[in-house]
């Protein structure tokens, strides 16, 4: 009887011993997967210095990050859940994602520049005036910030969409086929906009200054991960916020870290930053307003099906905000 008495002691210090070292141990890791695109400025920079990881470690989150060409295909992986979190995307995307029955949450957006994308033509070209894009085959990325510039651009020389061929292609394809001279225009953004300007033979016909389109870019997560993830998405807001102002604050150091990055000279890259706001602030209702035209131009020219409220899309807000 002695020796089992004595076992069931042994046994039972081991089962406290297993329950203290439990309640020391740290909480299981948990995974947020982020998507973005190479022109991702600010995600990129928290990418390559690792200061996000670091500031996610106490909450024992890990990142696995996923690059994607352009933004649309970037928000159909988080509406199928292979994705959280998207680095920012042009206004015109969270559109066609909304018109797709998708649920996402917007989380955070960068201050308008309109100066960062804009239509390039061949300084060859016969194309003059926004007028004489009629009958002109166009390369435009699919639902990028790009594609409402120009359905803008037409509405006001008077034209349409119909009026044009468009060439859906991602920005790479884009440059290639306009360097090719296999199309008369092509609708780029930052950083590859400034890049194709400096070493190809083109000029701007139009970008989005003078009320023609804003250009703000949006940071989304899913509904679902919003609804239960408000401290990890308080850190990634608060470090793409100070990752902004770093970035106009230093914009020669940000120019040369990105320069490695995106395989393009660190001048073109600071000319390039100086068009983007890189102002990171709460997404409100009020400055959704835009959106709204977005989607009634959209869907007046037949490419979303359906006409939206884009005011029916869940906004998270940061603590504090």
């Amino acid at each position: 009887m002695s020796g089992f008495i004595s076992r069931l002691r042994t046994l039972a210090a081991a089962t406290l011993g297993i329950f203290a070292m439990a309640s020391v141990q740290p909480a299981m890791s948990e995974e947020i997967r982020i998507g973005y695109q190479k022109s991702s400025t600010l995600t990129a920079i928290l990418k390559t210095n690792g200061e996000l990881e670091k500031a996610l470690a106490p909450l024992g989150v890990t990142i696995s990050w996923h690059e994607f060409t352009s933004g649309l295909p970037l928000l159909e992986a988080i509406n199928i859940g292979s994705i959280d979190f998207g680095a920012d995307v042009a206004d015109t995307v969270p559109i066609f994602a909304q018109a797709a029955g998708a649920k996402l949450a917007y989380v955070a957006e960068e201050a308008a520049s309109p100066a960062a994308q804009a239509i390039v033509v061949p300084q060859s070209t016969t194309i003059k005036t926004l007028a004489d894009l009629k009958g002109k085959k166009i390369a435009v990325t699919k639902g990028a910030g790009s594609h409402y510039l120009l359905l803008a651009a037409l509405a006001k020389s008077g034209l349409s969409f119909k009026d044009i061929t468009p060439a859906y292609l991602t920005p790479a394809d884009g440059r290639a086929a306009f360097v090719s001279n296999n199309v008369d225009a092509w609708v780029a953004w930052d950083p590859f906009l400034t890049s194709a300007l400096h070493q190809t033979k083109g000029r701007i016909l139009s970008d989005g200054s003078n009320g023609l389109a804003s250009y703000k870019r949006y940071y989304l997560a899913s509904a679902a991960y919003a609804d239960k993830h408000a401290e990890v998405l308080n850190v990634i807001f608060t470090k793409l916020a100070a990752t902004g102002k770093w970035v106009k604050a230093q914009p020669k150091d940000a120019a040369t870290l990105l320069a490695g990055l995106w395989g393009i000279d660190a001048a073109i890259v600071e000319e390039a930053n100086s068009h983007r706001s890189y102002q990171v602030g709460a997404v409100t209702g009020p400055g959704l307003s835009e959106q709204q035209r977005i989607a009634d131009a959209f869907h007046a020219e037949g490419l979303i099906p359906v006409k939206l409220d884009t005011t029916t899309i869940k906004i998270w807000s940061p603590k504090g905000s």
